[in-house]
C-alpha cells in the first residue's frame, strides 16, 4: 500500500505523498476549477465549482431557502446552521447520484463557493443580496454558522465552505475588474476583515475566495497583505480565485503584461486553484522561470489535502449513504418556509394586518411580482420541484375572491410588446376598485439586480441608480394608492427599497423568499405567523445623500457610522405583538448580559433581542455604537422570557488608526432591546431599548 492510500496517515501527508508521484504536468493539471483526472494515480477529474448560497444551485433540483440577505433578516445562527446542513446533505445526495452516472462537471462537487461575508457597505451594490448585510458582527456569527452547516463535525467534511470575496469587495460591478478599493487599516480592521478573520479562526473553514478588484494598488487575488493576513489568522485550507480574476491582471489592472506573467503572479502570492482558463499557461510560464515548480507542489498539495478531508478517495459511510431521497425533501422544503416567515420584516403596519377574513370578502393582488417566481429566488438558485408564488399563496390561504391584475412590467414602459405606456394601469384599477383590500406586490429581481453579466453569471444584471422603484412600478403604485382602498405593499428586493407608501396602511419587505414565499406571505398576512424578521441593512431616504459608490470610507455608512438620511434603520423590523425589556444587568465575571422579556401583546410571536455597547470615552470609538449580541426568542401570549446573552471581549475594544485592536476605555454603555437604541427605531417600534452602564476595573 503507497502512503497516500493509507488511511492512518493525515490528510495532508497523504496529499505530500500523492503529489510527489505527479510530474510538472499533473500536478498544474490540478490547478485550474475543472481539475483533469490522472488514471495512473487513481485521481478522478474533479471540478472545484459549485454553489450553495442558499440552497445548491446551478445543479438542478434542490431546495430553495430564502436568498442570503433573508436569511440574514432572521437574526438567528441557529436556524441558519440547519439551513446550511441541508444544503450539505442535498449536495451530498445530488454528488452521489452524479458520481453514480458518471457526471463529474460543474456544479455536481463538494466544494461550495459559499458563503459570501462582503459587507453590504451601500444599498446601490446589486451583490449584497448575496451577503448577510451591514454589520461585520452580525455577517460575522451568521457566517461561521453557515460553514460549520456546510462542514459538519466529523471526521471527513461533508462539504468544504468557501468564505468569499476576499476582500473589500462590494461594488460597484461595472468596473469591478479594474476597480481599486481604496481602504483605511482602521476600516480594513474594524469592518472589512473581521468576519474573515473569524471564519478561518473559529469555523476553520476550508477554503477562501479572492476578489476580483484591487486593494489599495494590489490585486486581491495576488496581494501580499491579504495572504499576509491568512498566513497570520493560521489558515490552513487553500485559496481560489474568482472567476477568470487572474485575466483581470494584464486585461484590465494591467499589473502584468501576458497571461504567463499573469499565472505565475498569481500562484506565487497564493492562488491555489484558479477559477478560469489563464492557469492553462502556468505550465509554460513555470517553464519560462516566471515561477518555482515548488508553487506549484505547495499549491497541489494544499488542493489534494481538501479532497482527502472530503474522503473522495476512499469514501465515507455515513455521506455516501446519503440518498437522492433526501433532495428538495418535504421537511427541508418546510424549513425554508419557516425561514421565510422569520425573515420577512413588516415596516409599516396603521392596524390593517393581520387580515381581519370576517371582515374582508374580496382581496386584490396587484403587481409584477405577485405571478413571479424570479421574486422568490434572487439570484445564485436552485430549480425548485414547486413553488408558491405571492399570488398562489394568498389564493390558497383566502376562502373569499381573489382578483389579480399584473399591472406594469417590471421595468418596462408596457406589459405587451405592441402595447402602450401603462397598458396595465386600467386593469390594476378595476381589479382594486372590486376589492376590499389590495396586496401590492411590487419590488426587482435578479434579472435588474445582481451580478454583473459576464461569464458564468446567469443574468447581465447589476447596480441599482437609486433607492426607489422602477418607474412603471412606482407609478402603479401611486396610481392603487389614490384609489383609496385599504392597502399593503409587499416588497421583493435584495436590497433596500423606498415604495413610496406614505399612503400604504402596511409594507412587507420580503426579500426574495424562496420557492415556499408565498405559503410564508399568506401565513403573515392572515396572522397565522407574526412577522418577526429584521432589517440587516440599514433603509437610507436618499441615494443623492450617500457617499459616493466608489468610495469606501465608512464615514456615514451603515448603522455604525449614519449622521442622517435613514428611512427605516438596521435592527428594525415590527412584530403583531408588544414586548417590554426589564431587569437588565451585566455580569463582569462572567460576560453574561441578563435581561427579561414580556409579550404585552395579543399575539404569540418570535422576537429578537439585540445588544449594542457604546464606548463612552475613546475618540476611536465608532460614531455610534456597535451590535455586540442578538438571540431569538419565541413568546407565547402574556409569556415572560429570562434570556442571557454573551457579550465578546471585542464589544470593547476600539480600532484605531493604525488599524490595531485594544480596550482604551473603562466606561461603556450597554442597550438591550428588540431594536437599536437609536430614537427612531424606538419610536417607529414603540418599544424603548434599556441600557446599563458598565466600568470596567
Amino acid at each position: 500500500m503507497e502512503k497516500y492510500q493509507d488511511k492512518a496517515l493525515t490528510p495532508k501527508e497523504r496529499a505530500i505523498d500523492l503529489v510527489s508521484r505527479m510530474t510538472l504536468e499533473e500536478k498544474v493539471s490540478q490547478l485550474s476549477y475543472n481539475a483533469s483526472a490522472i488514471e495512473r494515480l487513481g485521481v478522478p477529474a474533479y471540478n472545484w465549482w459549485n454553489e450553495s448560497l442558499h440552497g445548491v444551485a446551478r445543479a438542478g433540483t434542490a431546495t430553495m431557502f430564502p436568498q442570503a440577505i433573508g436569511l440574514a433578516a432572521m437574526f438567528d445562527d441557529e436556524k441558519l446552521l440547519e439551513v446550511a446542513e441541508v444544503c450539505a446533505t442535498e449536495a451530498r445526495g445530488k454528488f452521489n447520484q452524479s458520481q453514480k452516472y458518471g457526471d463529474t462537471g460543474i456544479y455536481k462537487g463538494l466544494t461550495m463557493w459559499s458563503p459570501n461575508i462582503n459587507i453590504f457597505r451601500d444599498p446601490r451594490w446589486g451583490r449584497g443580496q448575496e451577503t448577510y448585510g451591514e454589520c461585520p458582527f452580525l455577517t460575522a456569527r451568521l457566517g461561521i454558522a453557515f460553514v460549520n452547516g456546510l462542514q459538519g463535525n466529523a471526521e471527513n467534511l461533508k462539504t468544504a465552505a468557501c468564505a468569499k470575496h476576499f476582500a473589500v469587495h462590494s461594488g460597484p460591478e461595472g468596473i469591478r475588474h479594474e476597480f481599486d478599493a481604496i481602504a483605511t487599516p482602521k476600516d480594513l480592521s474594524e469592518t472589512y476583515l473581521p468576519a474573515f478573520e473569524a471564519l478561518v479562526k473559529e469555523a476553520h473553514v476550508e477554503s477562501v475566495m479572492g476578489a476580483y478588484n484591487r486593494v489599495n494598488g494590489e490585486a486581491a487575488c495576488a496581494s501580499e497583505f491579504l495572504t499576509g493576513k491568512l498566513e497570520a489568522w493560521g489558515f490552513n485550507g487553500h485559496f481560489v480565485s474568482d472567476c477568470w480574476a487572474i485575466r483581470d491582471f494584464h486585461t484590465k489592472h494591467l499589473i502584468t503584461n501576458t497571461v504567463e506573467e499573469s499565472a505565475a503572479l498569481a500562484l506565487r502570492l497564493g492562488v491555489d486553484c484558479n477559477c478560469g482558463d489563464s492557469y492553462y499557461y502556468l505550465l509554460s510560464a513555470i517553464k519560462a522561470g516566471l515561477v518555482s515548480e515548488d508553487y506549484a507542489t505547495e499549491s497541489a498539495v494544499k488542493l489534494m489535502t481538501t479532497r482527502f478531508k472530503l474522503g473522495l478517495f476512499d469514501g465515507n459511510p455515513e455521506y455516501d449513504a446519503i440518498g437522492f431521497d433526501q433532495v428538495s425533501s418535504s421537511a427541508h422544503k418546510k424549513l425554508s418556509q419557516e425561514c421565510a416567515e422569520k425573515s420577512i420584516v413588516l415596516l409599516k403596519n396603521n392596524g390593517l394586518l393581520p387580515i381581519k377574513r370576517d371582515q374582508i370578502k374580496t382581496i386584490g393582488v396587484i403587481g409584477p411580482n405577485a405571478a413571479s417566481i424570479d421574486a422568490l429566488r434572487g439570484n445564485y438558485f436552485g430549480t425548485g420541484d414547486e413553488y408558491t408564488t405571492f399570488l398562489k399563496g394568498i389564493q390558497e390561504r383566502f376562502e373569499g375572491r381573489v382578483y389579480y391584475a399584473e399591472g406594469s412590467h417590471l421595468f418596462k414602459d408596457s406589459l405587451q410588446p405592441l402595447g402602450e405606456y401603462g397598458d396595465g394601469y386600467a386593469e390594476a384599477k378595476a381589479v382594486a376598485a372590486h376589492s376590499d383590500l389590495v396586496v401590492l406586490c411590487v419590488g426587482l429581481d435578479a434579472t435588474i439586480e445582481g451580478e454583473e453579466g459576464d461569464t458564468g453569471n446567469a443574468f447581465a444584471a447589476g447596480d441599482k441608480n437609486d433607492l426607489f422603484l422602477p418607474k412603471v412600478q412606482q407609478e402603479l403604485v401611486d396610481i392603487v394608492l389614490e384609489l383609496n382602498k385599504p392597502t399593503v405593499i409587499v416588497v421583493s428586493a435584495g436590497s433596500a427599497i423606498n415604495p413610496k407608501g406614505d399612503k400604504a396602511d402596511a409594507i412587507l419587505h420580503a426579500w426574495y423568499p424562496g420557492q415556499m414565499g408565498g405559503k410564508a406571505l399568506a401565513n403573515i398576512l392572515f396572522g397565522d405567523v407574526s412577522p418577526s424578521g429584521k432589517l440587516p441593512v440599514t433603509f437610507y431616504e436618499d441615494v443623492e445623500l450617500l457617499p459616493d459608490f466608489e468610495d469606501y470610507s465608512m464615514t456615514n455608512r451603515t448603522y455604525r457610522y449614519a449622521e442622517n438620511n435613514v428611512l427605516y434603520p438596521f435592527g428594525y423590523g415590527l412584530t403583531y405583538s408588544k414586548v417590554n425589556i426589564s431587569d437588565l444587568s451585566y455580569d463582569p465575571h462572567t460576560s453574561i448580559a441578563s435581561l427579561s422579556i414580556e409579550n404585552l401583546g395579543d399575539y404569540e410571536t418570535d422576537e429578537v433581542i439585540q445588544l449594542y455597547m457604546k464606548d463612552l470615552e475613546s475618540i476611536e470609538a465608532v460614531r455610534n455604537y456597535n451590535l455586540c449580541g442578538f438571540k431569538r426568542v419565541h413568546l407565547k401570549r402574556d409569556e415572560i422570557v429570562k434570556m442571557e446573552l454573551l457579550v465578546p471581549r471585542s464589544a470593547f475594544e476600539v480600532v484605531d488608526q493604525k488599524g490595531d485592536r485594544a480596550v482604551q476605555s473603562n466606561k461603556f454603555r450597554l442597550f438591550a432591546g428588540v431594536s437599536q437604541p437609536d430614537e427612531l427605531s424606538q419610536r417607529l417600534s414603540g418599544i424603548p431599548v434599556k441600557s446599563f452602564e458598565i466600568v470596567l476595573k
